[in-house]
């Protein structure tokens, strides 16, 4: 990890809003670590909606689509301008980048996409990624930025994913289940047979869980992209190449 050109790193919502919004800054402490040392940083963040709905006097997560959208436009302002905060003592300029899935099936809205972060990231700049959740609909509704920090990692060949949530690494069955064991590594092409996966994030806040952090790193795998999938609280020691979380082999690079 700490050898990697150019990283990815995935936070879910649970982890950057409500009573956890505090991690933002241990977050962004690792991540200048690493911009520091030379490499090329790219964050793909979740949490627009449940940051914004707060803002908009609502009790929690927003079932209809128009109302997400509101919280989205809302909840994106606010979480851009606490990483900035954040940012700023340590010198370094964020940059928002909305995408949707959309956007990375169509040729010339990938190759832009491409073009302006490569970009940024010769100007030393972090991109902050997230869906343009006010414009998204199936998205907002089933679907996970793991799947998008898969593709953006792929789009730039990153040599490493990290996918940050609550928990400190994947399990043979859901963690609180007696006899889950955490996995400590997955060989390309393993199947995982007999490992059960939950499949919804924590506290009803994010979409994802592990079943999706899974899918989402065998995309990136394919392409030749290592994925650590662990806890924000460890980001620290997992940028800094500690043994910690799950490692998900890569193909070869031809």
């Amino acid at each position: 990890m700490p050898r990697a050109r150019r990283l990815v790193v995935k936070v879910g919502s649970s982890s950057v809003s409500g009573d956890n919004t505090g991690q933002i800054a241990a977050l962004v402490d690792a991540l200048a670590a690493a911009h520091a040392r030379g490499t090329e940083v790219v964050l793909v963040s979740s949490g627009a909606i449940a940051t914004g709905f707060p803002f908009l006097g609502l009790e929690g997560r927003p079932e209809d689509l128009a109302t997400q959208q509101a919280a989205a436009a809302t909840g994106q302002n606010v979480l851009m301008f606490r990483y900035q905060k954040e940012l700023d003592r340590h010198g370094i300029v964020a940059a928002q980048v909305l995408l949707t899935a959309g956007d990375m099936q169509n040729p010339t809205h990938r190759v832009n996409a491409q073009r302006a972060v490569d970009r940024l990231l010769a100007l030393r700049v972090l991109p902050i990624v997230n869906e343009n959740d006010t414009v998204a609909t199936h998205e907002i509704r089933f679907g996970d930025n793991d799947r998008l920090a898969a593709l953006v990692a792929r789009l730039l060949g990153a040599d490493a994913l990290v996918l940050l949530s609550d928990v400190e690494s994947l399990y043979t069955r859901p963690p609180e289940h007696p006899d889950a064991e955490p996995i400590d590594e997955v060989p390309f092409g393993d199947e995982l047979a007999g490992v059960t996966f939950g499949s919804v994030g924590s506290a009803g806040v994010g979409t994802g869980g592990a079943g999706t952090k899974v899918a989402a790193a065998r995309l990136a795998a394919e392409a030749g992209t290592s994925v650590l999938v662990t806890g924000t609280a460890l980001v620290d020691r997992a940028l800094a190449g500690e043994h910690v979380g799950t490692w998900f082999q890569a193909a070869p690079r031809g």
